[in-house]
């Protein structure tokens, strides 16, 4: 595939990149691109390409390029930050690599005009652009500003700058000192070992200017102390020059190299450091279950990592909502009018930016493939008043884009929890209303043929069959009534609108009372009662008890074998009274014990029995509200027992 891409730049379409720097330059740079790029109604991207120098940087040029990439931003441009090496040849590579791989057609950078000898000396960047650029156009911005660093840049004038070239000298000093005590020892050539080890440790720990001016120093030190003719600066022996000369250059090449690798590992450690700090963040991220806990952990985090207070705000009813605040922080009716611009506008705004300035935060949108899902505020350095680096912006929409993508995760957790939780609610209903319908259907069958048979006047009915008509229309009647009566207590039960009138109650009376309320259809099975005589009253709704023996021996009878029989029992537990009912039927299931008594719920066999699902659940819900307890457990040798425990005080 790669044989037959097409080589070089593809100008399907216009697109620009302008090379962005600390130089104040910079701004002009960004600004002309702008024009340029509305004129060609192109495309075009901010590149700023990072060297390890960037970690020594005053705060002032890292505000600066901060400021100038959020500029590009705000002006309609995608920016880029790359890391390389501190080489002007890395430089002019890694911007031409970026350019093929983005289809650039037209690079836009600064030469700021400098005497002849320093671009000599110091070569130029737009030169070597220029140089490999290929088929792609170089357009050059000159500024005739000479760039005067500020006063506090002047190494010379930084107390910092000051202690650290002070030690540099000291180090010379101590070399000196070795080599005075050794000088009378070994050959005078041998001692620009001692000083070109004063350069090494200054070129580790002082840096690139004070390893110069060791190695300057040492030189002349040399000169003075150890060379003949002695404390002058003459020298006799002309061979000593390119000895001079020799410690010079080693020990600025050995400056400029131990300098470089500090400042590659200090970018390699604040990489590392990065990774880890992202990987920290994903890691509990997504072991987060809920936003709530999200919003926690990437406060947490960024709080940790940036030393800033933070505000998160999702979108609640058409407006925002402050889900996730640092505790030093309140946000007034200003901030959240700038936040509800970014989330309208999915754009940066606020502190540092370009639009809506003044707000006290600078506020980013979390943004996914779908959409804006919140903001995140980020209020200033709780030690300082600079801002973010190029670097610390790349971390900090890192931080947001992890945590846009687990809150859209989340959000669509639970959207897919509602959906599941309105499928079952919908298989319910459909359970509920095939259930009952054929529930109610049967019942009014019965009483429309037995009225329909009684209506009829061609047809003589002796009188025991208008008895047996009547008598199955009214059973049918009173089992129609019983169900409504159930699916009545549910809803009651449900919406905790149920009120218990306890009064103590006679086990033995409400056994009687259920079995009157079953009727003939305790003729299928022989029910034997027993009750201990002297068995205490029970604190009991004596109505709503009825009800729930009168489910549970419905269930028993509906179950059980012809002519096998029913038990109904009754003992003391402790502080509890218990009521065993007693089958030889079925049995259930191991698998379904654990759910005869969940609304709806029906064992599938035997698949005669008819049923709604309602009855045990209802009895568990009434037994519950009196403090008890209800359960369901196999009967050795076959059969069912269900077991009723009522406290005996309230």
């Amino acid at each position: 595939m790669q044989t037959r891409a097409i080589q070089g730049i593809w100008a399907a379409s216009e697109r620009l990149l302008v090379c962005v720097s600390p130089s104040p330059l910079s701004e002009r740079l960004v600004r002309t691109t702008r024009r340029l790029a509305d004129e060609l109604n192109a495309e075009w991207i901010a590149l700023y390409v990072e060297t390890p120098q960037f970690a020594s940087m005053s705060p002032e040029k890292r505000d600066r390029v901060a400021s100038i990439l959020q500029l590009a931003e705000d002006l309609g441009a995608r920016s880029y930050t790359l890391s390389t090496s501190n080489s002007m040849d890395a430089v002019s590579e890694t911007i031409i690599e970026f350019a093929h791989k983005n289809n650039i057609t037209k690079i836009v950078a600064g030469k700021p005009l400098r005497p002849r000898w320093q671009e000599m000396l110091r070569g130029s960047l737009v030169d070597k652009l220029i140089h490999q650029s290929g088929d792609i156009d170089v357009y050059v911005v000159t500024s005739a500003d000479k760039p005067s660093a500020p006063p506090d840049e002047n190494p010379l004038r930084l107390h910092s700058s000051v202690s650290r070239y002070a030690w540099s000298l000291f180090l010379v000093g101590v070399a000196t000192g070795v080599g005075g005590l050794i000088g009378g020892r070994i050959e005078a050539t041998n001692l620009v070992m001692v000083y070109l080890l004063a350069v090494v440790i200054a070129a580790v720990y002082l840096g690139r200017g004070p390893a110069i001016f060791a190695s300057l120093l040492g030189v002349l030190t040399f000169d003075f102390l150890f060379v003949h003719p002695f404390y002058t600066f003459a020298v006799a022996d002309t061979e000593y020059i390119i000895t001079f000369i020799g410690l010079f250059l080693v020990g600025v090449v050995i400056s400029q190299l131990t300098a470089r690798a500090s400042e590659q590992a200090e970018a390699a450690r604040q990489r590392e450091a990065e990774t880890a700090e992202l990987y920290d963040l994903s890691r509990d991220l997504a072991s987060a279950a809920d936003i709530e806990t999200i919003l926690s952990v990437l406060q947490k985090h960024m709080e940790q990592t940036f030393s800033r207070n933070i505000a998160v705000l999702l979108p609640e009813s058409n407006h925002l909502v402050t889900r996730a605040l640092s505790k030093e922080m309140t946000l007034n009716e200003e901030e959240l009018a700038v936040a509800d611009w970014v989330y309208r506008h999915a754009e940066p705004a606020g502190r540092h930016t370009n639009t809506l300035p003044a707000a006290q935060l600078r506020y980013l949108p979390l943004k996914t493939s779908k959409g804006v899902v919140g903001v995140l505020g980020v209020g200033k350095p709780r030690t300082s008043d600079s801002d973010l680096s190029p670097a610390q912006r790349r971390l900090m929409e890192a931080f947001a884009n992890q945590g846009a993508q687990a809150i859209e995760r989340a959000q669509l957790e639970e959207q897919n929890r509602q959906i599941a939780l309105l499928q079952s609610a919908e298989k319910l209903q459909n359970t509920l209303l095939n259930s009952i319908s054929h529930d109610l259907r049967t019942p009014l069958v019965a009483i429309t043929g037995a009225l329909s048979a009684l209506d009829e006047k061609d047809v003589q009915i002796d009188e025991p069959t208008r008895y047996a008509l009547i008598e199955n229309a009214r059973g049918e009647a009173d089992r129609l009534n019983r169900l409504v009566g159930n699916l009545l207590n549910m809803t009651r039960i449900e919406s905790g609108t149920i009120k218990l009138r306890l009064e103590p109650g006679d086990v033995q009376d409400l056994i009687g009372t259920a079995l009157e309320q079953l009727g003939k259809r305790t003729e299928k099975n022989p029910i034997k009662v027993n009750v201990p005589a002297n068995f205490p009253l029970v604190p009991m709704d004596f109505t709503l008890m009825a009800q729930v023996i009168v489910n549970l021996l419905e269930n028993a009878i509906k179950y059980s074998p012809q002519d096998s029989l029913i038990e109904v029992t009754a003992s003391l537990d402790n502080a509890n009274a218990r009521l065993q009912i007693l089958d030889r039927g079925v049995g259930i299931p191991s698998d379904d014990l654990p759910r005869v008594f969940d609304k709806f719920y029906r064992v599938q066999r035997p698949e005669s029995v008819s049923g709604t699902g309602l009855g045990l659940s209802i009895s568990k819900g009434i037994v519950e509200s009196h403090g008890g307890d209800v359960r369901a457990k196999n009967r050795e040798g076959g059969g069912t027992i269900l077991e009723v425990e009522l406290p005996l005080s309230v």
